[in-house]
């Protein structure tokens, strides 16, 4: 692995005491990132997950999240790709104790999450946000917006209709104009230097230096400059970074409560070498002036304007829904039909859908002696190579 910039190195003692600084790039340096996962708790409770893994950790300020011990085959694990959990970086998991404040006595809230792919926080904020809710999760990047969309389909497929409505948007942030003064939660994980990800990426620490990271301070500057305006008075604003610096940390925050007009009530850097989690800033910002709480037809009219006046990609309202049978596949089935191929599976004829120890995977067509593979294209498994893994016992 490459060493650490020089210049970092500098910039962490500047920012930091010297026991911390030097902890925290040793860790960098000769410590392995943590591996950690976040259940969906309505399709699969911690206690279930638990019966089938004692050896998991719990990540103690995130409900239904653990730290694993290694990194398995995630992409060989059927529930993965139903949804049923979520692989995420433990430290981002703190917006969870951020936002529950916030959700009062179970009120309805219009939540933007801004900058959201690959959907790791969204995902997150669609498993606390009180029911009768809209999240909005907006990226846009084309390629990374697809893959959001993805994820938050699989997140919501086989989810009761009390559970908060979701629509992912393809976006820049300066095109929201419909929503000024709707949004009550707004997230924004605003693209950074990267400073975490020096455990997990090498072009990361090649490509940092103190230009950059002065150039991503300006532009998480301007990112929330064009989106401050949808926050409604007394809303909050959770902000985030993967880094470390305090340019595009303290110092944004500062900024924008100065020169937006907020106050910062809570944030807090997750450091490797002192938290567990590969490094992470946030921060959550009132913005000045009396709340208002969003009424159901307030949520109704801010969905109709997002449809309207934005690039929409999912809309859980419309998404379709699993029809006919149920069909349960075991292990090895349920592989293939996540590659795509051919089911030698007996089912009546017509619509069915395919599951995994009671988890919806998709929609297949019947045909008498075999099943009709409906799985997307673009979503199915591409190697053939096999490292058999499955969060609950596996049944082949």
């Amino acid at each position: 692995m490459m060493t650490l910039p020089e210049d970092f190195v500098r910039l962490m003692r500047e920012h930091y005491d010297k026991d911390t600084a030097d902890s925290l790039c040793e860790a960098l340096e000769t410590t392995d990132p943590e591996v950690s996962i976040r259940l969906n708790p309505r399709k699969i409770s911690a206690e279930e997950a638990l019966s089938h893994n004692p050896e998991f950790e719990r990540v103690p300020w995130c409900p239904d999240a653990f730290y694993l011990k290694e990194r398995p085959a995630f992409t060989f694990d059927p529930l993965l790709h139903a949804g049923a959990y979520y692989v995420q970086e433990a430290s981002s998991m703190y917006v969870a104790p951020l936002l529950l404040p916030q959700r009062g006595e179970n009120k309805p809230l219009l939540a933007l999450d801004l900058c959201a792919a690959p959907g790791g926080k969204s995902t997150l904020l669609q498993s606390i946000l009180p029911e009768g809710s809209l999240l909005i999760s907006n990226e846009p990047v084309a390629k990374r917006a697809q893959v959001l969309a993805e994820n938050m389909q699989k997140w919501m497929t086989g989810l009761p209709e009390s559970a908060p409505q979701s629509i992912v948007t393809q976006n820049f942030p300066a095109e929201f104009g419909a929503l000024t003064g709707c949004v009550d939660v707004l997230l924004t994980d605003v693209p950074c230097s990267g400073e975490g990800m020096f455990r997990k990426d090498e072009d990361a620490r090649r490509e940092w230096s103190l230009q950059n990271v002065r150039m991503c301070q300006q532009r998480q500057r301007d990112i929330l400059a064009d989106i401050w305006h949808v926050l409604k008075p007394g809303g909050l604003l959770i902000y985030s970074t993967c880094t470390f610096n305090r340019y595009e940390d303290e110092d944004n925050t500062r900024y924008f409560c100065d020169e937006m007009g907020g106050f910062c009530i809570m944030e807090r850097h997750f450091l490797p070498g002192r938290d567990r989690g590969e490094g992470f800033y946030v921060a959550a910002i009132r913005k000045a002036g009396e709340y208002e709480e969003s009424s159901p037809e307030a949520l109704q009219d801010a969905a109709k304007k997002v449809r309207r006046t934005l690039k929409t990609l999912y809309d859980s309202e419309n998404a379709p829904q699993p029809e006919g049978p149920r069909i349960e596949l075991s292990y090895s089935e349920a592989l293939q039909y996540l590659r795509r191929e051919a089911l030698r599976v007996e089912a009546p004829r017509g619509p069915v859908t395919l599951c995994y120890r009671g988890f919806v995977l998709g929609p297949g067509k019947g045909v008498g002696n075999r099943i009709n593979n409906l799985y997307p294209e673009a979503w199915r498994i591409r190697t053939t190579y096999t490292t058999p893994f499955s969060l609950l016992e596996m049944s082949n």
